[in-house]
């Protein structure tokens, strides 16, 4: 949830770092520091409350040479945000500075013992705890700061992500790795260190992921040497990142958010290709064709996912049990580790995430796996962590997406949960012929019903001053449309901070219809499908009690439209395919509704884009 960046080298380091951390603020904005070792040698350490350019501001007048440092900015998890708890972090001697994502479960009790030995702590963090640790592994044992790493990590209870400098040797970053994300990009005669890649591709495609329980040993003028914690090497792994620098500028949108709503047309076709191949009437995902017996013999489908990959599992679970009579069931990852759930061999579990670092995401995995279960993963980043712990699975290929309300993301994973029910159902001959071609041949047509969708944009922000300031909204919706309902009141609640739920329309009579009077808008779910009458009748029953309707519906409705408040005119679909179309309209109004407060869209408060602790 925190980013981090390093580099050392033979440029200077300030500009490499502060460009990085604007990269990766999506990953955490609370407060941001730097810290160089100059060239007289001193280990200096800036830090300030808030976002990157306050740590721009702060250190105009101050020393930024050298050519080693590391960054950091903050997404606060112990202690407040603040210049004090924000990293990096001196050891008490201010020998070592060290950045840190992650949390570390046992650093009350490593505090007290430290504090026992007279340590004295500046911040409310788990993260001082650590780098005292590691300064009194140092002291201790008269050792290297290598050595003094390893004996502290092995005391550590906890993820993290760390970097670490010594100003005695100024020629090296030590940095290590355990349930949260860290990769080494090598240039030439040099090195950079992040959460991820965006700070990376700039100056290298090639890049090393530190695994789980390793320490990366980075030196100036040598090659990259990874040991684990029992200093046993190993031997690093050079990938070659596919990750063009334009895919990380808003190209002319005020947000990324707002571009990344309009790069779904395309998303959704680089998803698509090379899968979706109307000509030869097919779906092809290789996941499928490789592990066909082990998905055919699944007695039961398992999603676990969190947040708005969760609403995309619910539309996939219609989409199996509809098309592949697999029973499927929706999980919470956050619940789904900690309930001791019943799990064997015959289960399929699918793990959704955007980053593929999700922690709560990750640890089901874990779970399911070390029971027998096959896991199959549905992830954006390449190369990050579940991908690589489970046995199989397909990646929506949308690009990188900054904005920290997933957009193209979501629709991403609808549709590869939407190719990967297709293809299991032609393979269990539970779809016939005429069925299939017919949801083969409009899927390959939502692109371009996406762009026409997306010329209401100047409608939608029109719409969206009439709601500026309302104080709750309800959406509604039911089959294929009550997952989108959900989705679009999270993207409401993201960045607008207006309190907004998502209700399955049947269920208004059973409570929520208390809620509803001429200060209520609902959002309303109501395209052409199978319940259209039944949502038509749960919108009568809103409008007798003075509620106003923004209802979602299909071109050309005559019924709906004179009823409710507002319409919103969507392309006619299929109805498996509408949350594709639907989502589009309720991603625009909740950007627009929170440009109209004065929001910053991209970070709202207390968000991060990767969510790597629990």
């Amino acid at each position: 949830m925190c980013g981090i960046v390093g580099y050392i080298g033979k440029r200077e380091a300030y500009p490499i770092l502060i460009k990085g951390l604007k990269r990766l603020e999506y990953r955490g904005y609370d407060s941001a520091g730097v810290a160089l070792i100059s060239d007289n040698r001193q280990l200096n350490v800036y830090k300030t409350k808030g976002k990157v350019s306050n740590l721009e501001e702060f250190v105009a007048q101050k020393d930024i040479s050298g050519t080693v440092g590391i960054a950091h900015t903050r997404w606060a998890t112990h202690g407040e945000p603040s210049a004090v708890n924000a990293h990096p972090h001196y050891s008490s001697t201010e020998k070592l500075a060290l950045i840190h994502n992650g949390i570390i479960e046992n650093y009350a009790v490593l505090k007290e013992k430290l504090q026992a030995k007279g340590y004295m702590f500046r911040s409310s963090t788990d993260t001082e705890v650590l780098v005292q640790l590691i300064e009194y592994m140092m002291d201790l044992n008269q050792t290297d700061l290598l050595t003094a790493v390893q004996l502290a990590l092995n005391e550590v209870i906890g993820a993290y992500a760390i970097a670490l400098l010594d100003r005695d040797f100024p020629d090296e970053i030590i940095a290590a790795r355990k349930s949260s994300p860290l990769v080494v990009g090598i240039g030439e005669g040099e090195f950079f260190l992040a959460s991820d890649a965006t700070p990376i591709v700039e100056y290298t495609d090639k890049v090393v992921y530190v695994e789980d329980g390793q320490i990366a040993f980075i030196k100036r003028g040598e090659t990259l040497k990874v040991v684990d914690l029992n200093n046993v090497p190993a031997i690093p792994e050079v990938k070659t990142v596919d990750l063009k620098l334009g895919q990380l500028e808003k190209g002319g949108y005020p947000h990324f958010m707002l571009k990344e709503i309009f790069e779904q047309p395309a998303s959704i076709r680089d998803c698509m290709r090379g899968r979706v191949n109307v000509e030869a009437d097919n779906v092809v995902l290789s996941a499928v064709i490789d592990h066909k017996k082990r998905l055919l013999d699944a007695k039961r489908f398992i999603i676990v996912a969190c947040g708005t990959s969760w609403h995309a599992a619910l539309i996939g679970k219609q989409l199996i049990e509809s098309l592949c009579r697999i029973p499927v069931e929706v999980e919470y990852a956050s619940e789904f580790r900690y309930r001791d759930p019943v799990i064997d061999e015959h289960d399929v579990v699918i793990a959704i995430s955007q980053s593929g670092e999700t922690a709560d995401t990750l640890a089901a995995v874990e779970l399911a796996r070390s029971r027998g279960a096959f896991i199959y993963g549905i992830c954006n980043a390449v190369g990050s962590s579940i991908p690589r712990a489970t046995h199989t699975g397909s990646y929506i290929h949308v690009g990188p997406e900054i904005g920290v309300a997933s957009t193209k993301a979501f629709t991403g994973q609808v549709t590869v949960l939407t190719m990967m029910a297709l293809a299991l159902a032609r393979e269990k001959k539970t779809i016939d012929r005429e069925h299939f071609l017919q949801i083969v041949s409009e899927l390959d047509h939502i692109p371009e019903k996406m762009q026409e969708v997306l010329k209401l944009n100047d409608m939608l922000a029109q719409l969206a001053k009439t709601f500026t300031y309302a104080r709750n909204f309800i959406y509604l919706g039911r089959g294929y449309g009550y997952p989108v309902a959900l989705e679009g009141a999270l993207k409401l609640k993201e960045i607008s901070y207006i309190h907004a739920e998502g209700y399955p329309a049947a269920e208004m009579k059973h409570g929520p219809i208390a809620l509803v009077d001429t200060e209520m808008p609902v959002v309303v779910i109501a395209t052409q499908n199978g319940l259209y009458e039944k949502v038509l009748s749960n919108i009568q029953e809103i409008k007798a009690r003075k509620g106003r309707v923004i209802a979602v519906v299909t071109r050309g409705d005559t019924v709906i439209s004179k009823i409710a408040d507002f319409c919103i005119e969507m392309p006619e679909t299929l109805e498996c395919l509408d949350p594709l179309i639907a989502t589009v309209p309720l991603q625009l109004l909740a950007y627009h509704i929170a440009v109209c407060k004065g929001l910053d869209v991209d970070q709202p408060r207390n968000l991060a884009k990767s969510v790597t602790v629990e």
